[in-house]
């Protein structure tokens, strides 16, 4: 499986005097902060609720009382109660789409999906209480455990687009084919790794370096997905390049190898085809 970066294009905008921007842009954050409050508010009524009286026999309207607002509020922030227990998933799609876009030209796309990934953990994280608290919960609420799993489904559609579109056209032209399929499987396999992470954490009552057990499973999923992904991370086995191709035309040598190939092995390569000319 082989990527290739694409360069992000900014978006273009109208306006061009960059310092009209600065005030509304400190009128969105306000307005951004805000929403969230309310809705973080919101969903402690509701999980207080769910806790003491069930959650069938809570109401929307219920929740907006022990809030203290109108029912129409509420449905400014969620659509049904389902979704009342899970305020921050749109914030957080939105911080690991900006990873995703933000990345580096010189990092593998897998190992940018990983660190996309992270902001979800950040979220559970920053919160331990809660997110024990909403752990326990969903496993006895089907309906709420279904909406947690098209909350997850979200991340993974946004992480596989995000392989699909760095996939290199030239490496496989065999099976192109394939491509949606291996990044929707790469993508799959990093939200898995994130998602068993999670779940031990959450089971342990939200102890321990969340963070390392998160990089071990990345850096199995690194292992299994092709050689290279794991360059710069500091992993304890060295990754093995991927063989470099190289094809002669006339006076030109072609040579094809991953940017985190060991320099050695690009050159044992090129000297390799130079005597088979």
């Amino acid at each position: 499986m082989q990527y290739v970066r694409v360069m992000s294009q900014p978006a273009k905008s109208s306006r061009t005097p960059a310092t009209t921007d600065a005030p509304e842009s400190a009128a969105g954050s306000r307005a951004a902060a805000q929403r969230l409050k309310m809705r973080r508010e919101l969903a402690a009524a509701a999980m207080e609720l769910f806790a003491t009286k069930g959650y069938e026999a809570t109401t929307v309207d219920e929740i907006a009382a022990a809030a203290g607002v109108a029912r129409r509020t509420f449905f400014r922030h969620f659509r049904s109660k389902e979704e009342a227990i899970f305020p921050d998933h749109d914030d957080t799609l939105i911080r690991a789409e900006a990873v995703l876009n933000a990345a580096p030209a010189h990092e593998h796309p897998l190992d940018t999906v990983c660190r996309g990934i992270k902001e979800v953990m950040k979220m559970y994280a920053a919160r331990p209480e809660i997110s024990v608290a909403r752990y326990k919960l969903t496993r006895e609420v089907p309906t709420l455990r279904e909406a947690e799993i098209a909350s997850v489904a979200r991340y993974e559609r946004l992480f596989t687009r995000y392989l699909l579109g760095h996939f290199d056209e030239h490496a496989h032209d065999d099976d192109a084919n394939d491509d949606p399929l291996l990044a929707e499987v790469a993508a799959s396999a990093v939200v898995t790794a994130h998602n068993h992470v999670l779940r031990r954490w959450l089971r342990a009552g939200g102890q321990g370096d969340v963070e390392a057990q998160l990089d071990h499973a990345f850096a199995i999923v690194r292992k299994t997905f092709g050689t290279g992904i794991g360059a710069g991370r500091g992993s304890a086995t060295a990754p093995r390049p991927t063989l470099a191709t190289v094809s002669a035309q006339g006076e030109v040598l072609v040579t094809v190898a991953r940017t985190d190939a060991p320099l050695d092995e690009v050159m044992r390569t090129i000297e390799q085809a130079l005597k088979e000319r």
